[in-house]
């Protein structure tokens, strides 16, 4: 696929592979992309994978947090540490999207990352 060159006037897939660990150029780029289709939709994607790591990090730190708290009061406190190994997993997990997609958009490809893919093909397209 042509990538061409972004507003930012890098190539554009180096644009959309930036996105994904940076998020500010991301977001950026989001801003600024008028005509190239493909960083836009990186950026977009980018931005919204972001945005659901943030909700699900701060969803797990509460729920962890009561489960703790919880565990402690039945003097199980020792058990925890395994709740919040849990936490390092996923964090992990959201790293590995981050390399995976500035990977493949830096190639050129334009995949969609589950769910939040089909939201950013959607208005990415607009």
């Amino acid at each position: 696929m042509d990538t061409g060159k972004s507003a930012l006037g890098l190539d554009g897939n180096l644009a959309a592979a930036l996105g994904y660990p940076i998020g500010i150029i991301a977001i950026i780029s989001l801003i600024m992309e008028k005509e190239n289709r493909f960083v836009k939709f990186h950026a977009l994607q980018s931005v919204l994978y972001h945005a659901a790591a943030i909700v699900i990090f701060i969803g797990l730190v509460i729920l962890l947090t009561i489960l703790s708290i919880m565990l402690a009061m039945a003097k199980l406190g020792e058990l925890s540490g395994l709740l919040w190994l849990l936490y390092f997993v996923v964090f992990v997990a959201y790293v590995a999207g981050l390399i995976y997609g500035a990977v493949k958009s830096y190639g050129g490809a334009e995949f969609k990352l589950p769910i939040v893919g089909n939201m950013a093909e959607k208005f990415a397209n607009k």
